[in-house]
């Protein structure tokens, strides 16, 4: 019989009873607790062996410990992104995206010279094939496979350059006989296993597991007397190279010097046969005229020159020395005349002809004259112009009468 104690203020107590769920809990909670508790304590220690994250470029071979080892088909592989495992299986990441290592190898070249060549291998991984390859080589596989190999290669490769060749001109070929060699080696290395009872058998070519993009010899390293004695051969070449090229433009020049001086020669004759005497005497006289005309002060000293022709001579302004007596025709100058241009080089607008024809001046020649004529070369000779010209210089000052060419009796 269970005895209630009545209230102060004289209420009855409740008569209602808890509900099977409440009374659950009352009764459980205690258990529940504690399951909670051992199980967020087990999936804080077992998340890092069961959670798998594979980052993104990566593929993941699954290990199970007591399932066989590791899982060959190529279908089971862990994608990128979340994946669960039991805790005691494993999961080994693999980089399928490129990848490239660069490694120096030491060789001797065909003429026992030391160098070192720097190798740069770019390559990617087959999706397929990485189970196999991590069960026969392992992550590793770089140094236990790929790295020897190419250098041995290499090696094999430089022993048939000498170090000038290695060194200069013949990289680009070695370094595709490189990639030759290497992707030979991988079409003939395979990689096996015999499977037991239970096991899977497998023959896989290494060029089915490797896509080999390229092979970079980025350096030759010679010793420094190797390289400057290099050096010094390359340079004598190019001087050689240049001396060839000066004589090879002496002889151009040559060939230019032989063209000039036919076509000055050639010249010479064609304009020897059109000059005469005659002419050249009729461009003195056109010279003459034209120097008479001009404004500047000027002496002629008339029948004193060559051939009849006046002599014109300039700065007259300067006095003259007390007691002198004015040139006559037989008075020998010691002036040297100025430099003359050529024939040949004379303008064509300086041969213009006189702009009137001169007559013959037989009535203002002075009396008691006979002036000898010259050979006639144009309606009008040498007297005429003798006399024109002292007219028209010394109109008012003096005249001068033409001096006879006639020899004393």
């Amino acid at each position: 019989m269970k005895a209630y104690v009545w209230p102060v203020d004289g209420t009855p107590p409740p008569t209602t009873t808890p509900s099977r769920w409440r009374l659950f809990v009352e009764r459980h909670l205690p258990s529940v607790v504690i399951y909670l508790m051992v199980a967020t304590l087990v999936a804080v220690v077992l998340y890092p062996h069961m959670v798998v994250t594979v980052p993104s470029g990566e593929i993941g071979v699954l290990w199970k410990r007591f399932g066989g080892g590791t899982v060959l088909d190529p279908r089971k592989l862990k994608s990128e992104g979340f994946n669960l495992i039991l805790p005691w299986n494993r999961v080994f990441l693999y980089d399928l995206r490129l990848q490239s290592f660069t490694e120096p190898y030491n060789a001797i070249s065909s003429d026992g010279v030391s160098l070192t060549a720097t190798v740069i291998v770019r390559f990617r991984l087959q999706r397929d094939a990485v189970p196999v390859l991590h069960q026969a080589i392992g992550p590793n596989y770089e140094k236990v496979l790929v790295q020897p190999g190419i250098g041995s290669l290499t090696r094999q490769v430089i022993a048939e350059y000498t170090a000038e060749q290695a060194y200069s001109t013949a990289r680009q070929e070695i370094q595709d006989k490189i990639r030759n060699l290497v992707e030979e080696r991988l079409s003939q290395k395979m990689m096996e296993h015999a499977g037991e009872e239970g096991e899977e058998s497998y023959r896989v070519s290494m060029s089915a597991t490797f896509i080999l993009y390229d092979i970079l010899v980025t350096g030759i390293e010679l010793p420094a007397a190797i390289v400057a004695a290099i050096n010094r051969k390359t340079e004598q070449y190019y001087i050689a190279e240049e001396y060839t090229f000066r004589v090879e433009r002496e002889k151009r020049e040559s060939e230019r010097k032989t063209i000039e001086a036919e076509g000055i020669r050639d010249f010479q004759q064609i304009v020897s046969q059109g000059i005469s005497e005659s002419y050249l005497r009729w461009r003195g006289i056109e010279a003459t005229l034209q120097l008479s005309q001009s404004t500047n002060s000027k002496v002629v000293l008339i029948g004193s020159g060559k051939d009849g022709l006046p002599i014109i001579l300039g700065n007259v302004d300067t006095p003259a020395p007390a007691g002198g007596t004015p040139p006559s025709g037989n008075d020998k100058s010691t002036t040297a005349a100025g430099p003359t241009m050529p024939l040949e080089k004379t303008p064509a607008a300086a041969l213009t002809t006189p702009a009137e024809k001169i007559p013959p001046a037989s009535s203002s020649t002075p009396s008691g004259t006979n002036p000898e004529r010259s050979r006639s070369l144009w309606p009008i000779s040498l007297s005429d112009i003798e006399t024109y010209l002292t007219q028209m210089l010394l109109p008012t000052e003096r005249k001068t009468e033409p001096r006879s060419r006639e020899p004393s009796q």
